[in-house]
């Protein structure tokens, strides 16, 4: 999940704060694009080294019989043992490479749907100095569910892709269906055409629904830091990144379980589980009960603020080098 890792918009560029603490300063989220984009690429390694592993531990508890894992640290130890440090990084590649594709998409879209609603359904009023009006917490809500549904058609094949990869429990890559992230969506298209690669969209289309609490929350905690403390502006944003993907990751999880079952199942017709959503979260009840839509949080997380928050710190690193 793309953490909110750069701050696109004029509401939350040091403008929530009261007034003469500090002052506006101008966004500039369309100067130098090639900073960002490069900026981006070392804030998803950042983000991919820190917090795959932790997501390769979430998706084999997720979508693995009980009996095989006694709890997240087995499965680590398990990993481990059986194929070494680099299991933990199977499936890395897609999200990887995707990354840059989905922040762009994600913000680009997030700011459009901020615009778009401040100026046609809120109208919100002017600031003391002239400056457009604040979007209130409930429409960045609304902006971010409506970016989560949009890069959704671009996250759906790149996390189908790195499920399936990282559920492949053999050491030796020759024993494994899937070589990598290109043989896999090459298996998939010819098997299954692009309904395959696309497989668990509507799954993914639910899961980021939740966004409106990321968004909502980030816009609050922005709020209450500025107002309340005497932190820098990349402060507040690396504390507010790393507790609404808490939040984010609270509400959304038990819809992420059942996106995971969803994805790693047989694509074949007549092996397939769950022909719909309802299906495999009806699943997950009659196997594990209410415990079972949270199975694997815990290094779910423990993942969420620390690999958004090195994403940012790398990302905001590199965009002060290239100054």
């Amino acid at each position: 999940m793309s953490a909110p890792v750069s701050v696109a918009h004029d509401d939350l560029a040091g403008t929530t704060g009261t007034a003469g603490k500090r002052k506006r300063t101008p966004v500039t989220s369309t100067t130098s694009n090639y900073k960002g984009f490069v900026a981006g690429v070392f804030s998803g390694i950042a983000k991919l080294s820190v917090g795959h592993p932790f997501d390769t531990i979430k998706v084999r508890l997720q979508t693995s019989e009980k009996s095989r894992f006694r709890g997240p640290l087995d499965c680590v130890l398990q990993t481990v043992r059986k194929e070494g440090v680099y299991g933990l990084y199977k499936g890395a590649t897609p999200p990887l490479v995707g990354w840059m594709f989905m922040d762009s998409v994600m913000l680009g879209s997030l700011t459009l749907y901020r615009r778009i609603l401040r100026e046609k359904a809120f109208r919100p009023r002017q600031t003391a100095d002239g400056g457009p009006g604040k979007l209130p917490a409930f429409g960045h809500g609304v902006a971010g569910m409506f970016a989560g549904w949009t890069v959704s058609f671009i996250a759906a094949p790149v996390e189908h892709v790195k499920a399936r990869l990282q559920i492949q429990y053999q050491a030796k890559k020759s024993q494994r269906l899937y070589s990598g992230p290109l043989d896999c969506s090459k298996k998939l298209l010819k098997s299954h055409g692009i309904p395959g690669l696309f497989h668990g969209l509507s799954a993914t289309l639910i899961f980021r629904t939740f966004f409106f609490f990321w968004w909502s929350t980030y816009d609050l905690f922005t709020q209450a830091l500025t107002s309340r403390t005497s932190l820098s502006t990349p402060a507040v944003n690396f504390w507010a990144g790393g507790l609404s993907a808490q939040v984010f990751w609270i509400t959304s999880y038990p819809s992420d379980v059942v996106k995971q079952r969803i994805m790693t199942d047989p694509l074949e017709p007549e092996r397939r589980r769950f022909p719909h959503w309802k299906n495999a979260a009806k699943t997950v009840w009659r196997e594990s009960g209410w415990r079972g839509y949270w199975r694997g949080f815990m290094p779910c997380f423990l993942r969420a603020f620390p690999a958004n928050a090195m994403a940012l710190v790398a990302f905001e690193g590199v965009m002060r080098a290239l100054e």
